[in-house]
């Protein structure tokens, strides 16, 4: 499996990272820990988590759940914590299942590191992401109508200041080793940046957006930014949220598939998706090619990837992804691609 650079930190990550976000509700905890066995045998080097998490739905209920099942996999397996960097996040302002919906703070953040190192059975934890920023981002469909005019500039600086300031202390305390952020922009990222080499605070190794063949908004700015800053993308949804499978065309919504959960698949469903994802689809058709395959391996030649995250239900969906990184795209696949792309660009 083709290895990638962590940003500056001197580690690398696989080309496919194991999503764990259904770990809890959809994936069970017995099902979770075969998922993390049969990935580290395949040489995935990196599980993503949150401490939202489990999804569909987030609840009170259920938040830190998925934590705790990679909690039990670390405590049944001694000695194995360093066969694999394990990235967990800090939900930001407005989720009301998680600290009633309050902002990531200076404040915030020990009680919070402490409570996924409990859950995770661990003594650190590789790279702690931000979720969120407080300030909010033009991410989940928000792009259509984002307007940062009500940003307080002074205020976000402050807090990222204050934030990062005890990240350097949790990191000095050996509680976490790197600093990633999520859902960002290039404005924020290049802030956390400044202010981490003014200070000599942690640095940011990677930022964790959904991309896809469907959703390509980091194509632009933040692409340069990864470039010349060295911040790899770990992309979330690449199968945008299993729409690339084809498995939803026509209507369809399999038994038990996060459709017949999230109908509205966190409003990436639009009348202009099936068009798009018939388009995909009929690249992968013409080249004889897999399309979980074709998407996988897609992201693979982005030239800011760091790794792409994938979250399997079931055993043979992990199976089906692993075997994504055999196939390798033709200049020819990849201008039909390109092909499609310019005739759907936003299609949510």
């Amino acid at each position: 499996m083709k290895m990638n650079p962590l940003g500056r930190t001197g580690l690398t990550v696989s080309e496919l990272c194991l999503g764990t976000m259904t770990f809890g509700t959809q994936t069970t905890e017995a099902e979770g820990h075969a998922q993390i066995d049969r990935a580290l045998a395949a040489g995935i080097n990196i599980v993503d988590t949150a401490e939202m998490y489990p999804v569909n739905p987030v609840s009170k209920e259920t938040v830190g759940r998925t934590e705790e099942i990679i909690g039990t996999w670390n405590a049944a397996n001694p000695g194995r914590r360093g066969d694999y960097l394990l990235a967990t996040k800090h939900s930001g302002a407005g989720l009301a299942a998680v600290r009633d919906g309050a902002p990531i703070t200076a404040e915030s953040i020990p009680t919070t590191i402490e409570g996924s190192l409990r859950r995770l059975q661990t003594d650190y934890i590789d790279l702690y992401q931000f979720h969120w920023p407080n300030r909010g981002s033009y991410m989940f469909r928000q792009n259509w109508s984002y307007d940062p005019s009500g940003q307080d500039t002074s205020d976000t600086l402050a807090n990222m200041e204050a934030c990062l300031e005890e990240l350097q202390k949790q990191a000095e305390k050996g509680n976490i080793r790197h600093f990633g952020l999520s859902n960002e922009s290039t404005w924020g990222t290049a802030q956390w940046l400044r202010l981490s080499e003014r200070w000599g605070w942690p640095r940011v190794a990677s930022v964790q957006n959904e991309y896809s063949l469907l959703c390509r908004l980091y194509d632009t700015d933040m692409a340069e930014l990864s470039h010349h800053e060295d911040v790899g993308l770990l992309a979330f949804s690449p199968l945008a949220a299993g729409l690339l499978t084809g498995k939803y065309q026509g209507g369809a919504v399999p038994e038990g598939s996060r459709k017949s959960l999230v109908p509205n698949l966190g409003g990436r469903v639009t009348d202009r998706v099936p068009g798009a994802v018939a388009a995909y689809l009929d690249v992968a058709r013409k080249h004889g090619l897999d399309p979980v395959h074709m998407a996988l391996a897609w992201c693979r030649t982005r030239p800011f990837m760091a790794s792409a995250i994938f979250g399997a239900t079931h055993m043979d969906q992990l199976e089906h992804a692993l075997a994504s990184v055999e196939v390798e795209l033709s200049d020819e696949v990849l201008a039909d691609i390109a092909t499609a792309h310019k005739a759907h660009p936003m299609p949510y």
